[in-house]
């Protein structure tokens, strides 16, 4: 089998994990189109988790699969599931993250091949009808080697060659070929030689007590075990109240323009995560996207392909024959009635 096609680098990769404030108000991705800015390449949604059905005669079935804490199809998430389409209809690629710091999905996930197809049939189905270009592995609990090649050959099985499919190990885990307690309890030196041809890149977490970004010595490990540059991307917190570890910016800026520099291929930034991005913080927080575009040197009016769309960057205007139009409520201020 031929290698999955890498996509261009840098990647400028931004999480989406906070949807609402704490007053339920939705956090809106458009800013990414509609500021004068370099615009992310890759939005990843987070967080799916997989669910163990509950066999009660008194409480209702539990859904077999949530966003967060609530069902994908629940109406909070309708202007979200609008800004997605939007966001693909301007060439930014959306993939959703599976598992994370809540630990269970992969457990399940981790057992006999029966109860594999049982948890992950409504996971494909929810990539399918929620036309997701990929899906970010978040690992973050114990799990066999063999299961995770099983689950990324069943997904390219399933959505094919132009699927996305990444992984978000801690750094350490690319640095050490060891167990790490909850984060891997495989080696993913080996998945990279069993499987590095399905997996797009890593969302390396630098933050946390598990990399330090305030120089390249950590990045450096892990070039020099043999991964390759372009599959590395740099993942940092883009607040301090968003994870241990973050970096000044001045600092920050300084360390990846110098890696820029030294790797042509340089795999790029994620950030954890978007609703409080610094320096605009919850008010404007797509200002950490434009500040860290620059940075990386990335500019507006690149052409950008995902699967048959090919949108030039001057706005939002697509011409895409075959897809269908998604409904945009007016001005985009969304009401969510009858929502505690």
């Amino acid at each position: 089998m031929a290698p999955i096609p890498t996509p261009p680098t840098p990647r400028l990769i931004i999480y989406h994990q906070t949807h609402h404030t704490p007053t339920e108000t939705p956090i809106s991705l458009l800013p990414l189109l509609t500021q004068p800015q370099p615009r992310p390449t890759h939005i990843i949604l987070a967080a799916i988790h997989l669910n163990t059905p509950i066999l009660s005669s008194t409480l209702p079935p539990a859904p077999p699969l949530h966003l967060n804490n609530h069902p994908p199809s629940h109406p909070r998430f309708t202007p979200l599931w609008t800004e997605v389409a939007l966001l693909r209809a301007a060439g930014i690629s959306i993939l959703g993250m599976l598992g994370g710091a809540a630990r269970g999905t992969f457990a399940l996930l981790d057992g006999s091949d029966a109860a594999f197809e049982t948890h992950y049939l409504p996971l494909r189905d929810f990539l399918r009808t929620r036309r997701l270009d990929g899906i970010d592995l978040d690992i973050e609990e114990p799990m066999s080697l063999g299961s995770v090649v099983r689950l990324i050959d069943r997904l390219r099985v399933d959505f094919g060659a132009e699927f996305l499919i990444t992984l978000a190990p801690v750094a350490m885990a690319l640095v050490v070929d060891r167990r790490i307690e909850n984060y891997a309890e495989f080696s993913y030196e080996a998945l990279e030689v069993m499987r590095g041809r399905d997996i797009a890149w890593y969302n390396a977490q630098f933050y946390c007590g598990w990399g330090d970004m305030s120089s390249a010595v950590h990045y450096e490990m892990i070039i020099a075990r043999g991964f390759p540059v372009e599959k590395i991307v740099v993942g940092v917190v883009t607040n301090p109240g968003n994870g241990a570890g973050w970096v000044p910016p001045e600092v920050l800026g300084q360390v990846l323009q110098g890696l820029r520099s030294r790797w042509r291929d340089f795999g790029g930034v994620m950030g954890w995560e978007y609703f409080n991005g610094l320096p605009g913080g919850g008010e404007r927080p797509w200002e950490w996207v434009k500040w860290m575009g620059g940075v990386l040197g990335l500019e507006r009016g690149r052409v950008q392909e995902v699967g048959r769309i090919v949108a030039v960057e001057k706005g939002v205007d697509v011409v895409d024959e075959g897809v269908e139009e998604a409904d945009v409520p007016r001005g985009f201020e969304y009401l969510e009635e009858g929502i505690s």
